[in-house]
């Protein structure tokens, strides 16, 4: 019994040192990508080719998720609110809704699933084949011209495709409460339009949205220079990436809401 319960905190010892050393490790990286940055504006064309990736790749997923997210906002509020003769309020806590959380946070959850992954694999491969070695041997920084632009990429894309989920989103509680539903058109815009504060909830979720957005391209592009370079280590690296920036996405999306609101 002795002998075992030492082997369990054993176990648990050796998985705190592991995780206190892929810490470390990403606190090096971080400090070392940062004086990078500005030269992701230095070779545009990179820069361009990482937003169309990251960001124009994404649209449909994120326009298709925007618009069915808000229909169902828009379905289940009316539900509610026709019991209390308020259902042309709808159209604010559709926008409401949107806005402050489930916007930047389903668009960074589908973002983080389908760029954030890729780049990791991207990265990974790129070191399992020894592509970032040879840039490093050419006398090539391989942070200035491979990370820096994925990082700028998706600190450019993440609240632009955030704005276009609301959108849809919007557009998506429109057609049902409106079109469906028979709600007064009128009264759907205007009481959206006297209830929503640009500072409070518009500027709020773009800065979740920006925050997020660091939070996956510092995940992903880690996990990809720090992926074992094997397909296992690749593949391993890839769904450490999604799982690790979902659950930060959620606990990040609680501190800063219980800050801003």
């Amino acid at each position: 019994m002795k002998q075992r319960l030492l082997n369990f905190l054993e176990q648990i010892g050796q998985s705190a040192m592991v995780l206190l050393a892929q810490w470390g490790r990403g606190a090096i990286f971080v400090a070392n990508l940062l004086p990078a940055l500005p030269y992701s504006f230095y070779r545009l064309e990179l820069l361009i080719k990482q937003v169309y990736f990251t960001g124009v790749l994404s649209l449909p997923i994120i326009l298709t998720a925007g618009l069915f997210v808000g229909m169902v906002l828009s379905l289940q509020g009316y539900n509610v609110l026709v019991d209390f003769n308020s259902e042309e309020a709808v159209g604010t806590m559709t926008a409401l809704s949107l806005l402050r959380e489930l916007g930047p946070v389903v668009a960074a959850l589908l973002f983080a699933g389908r760029a954030g992954s890729a780049m990791t694999a991207e990265i990974g491969l790129m070191k399992s084949t020894e592509q970032l070695s040879a840039l490093e041997m050419m006398a090539v920084d391989p942070r200035k011209f491979v990370f820096a632009p994925r990082f700028s990429a998706t600190l450019i894309v993440m609240p632009l495709l955030s704005l276009m989920f609301i959108a849809m989103g919007i557009l998506g509680g429109y057609m049902v409460a409106v079109g469906w539903l028979g709600v007064d058109e009128g009264a759907f815009w205007s009481q959206m339009h006297a209830s929503v504060d640009w500072r409070e909830d518009a500027v709020n979720g773009i800065i979740k949205s920006v925050a997020f957005g660091v939070l996956i391209a510092v995940i992903a592009l880690f996990q990809g220079e720090d992926a074992v370079p094997t397909s296992e280590g690749v593949s391993g690296a890839t769904t450490r990436t999604v799982v690790q920036a979902s659950l930060g996405i959620l606990a990040l999306d609680f501190v800063l809401t219980a800050v801003m609101f």
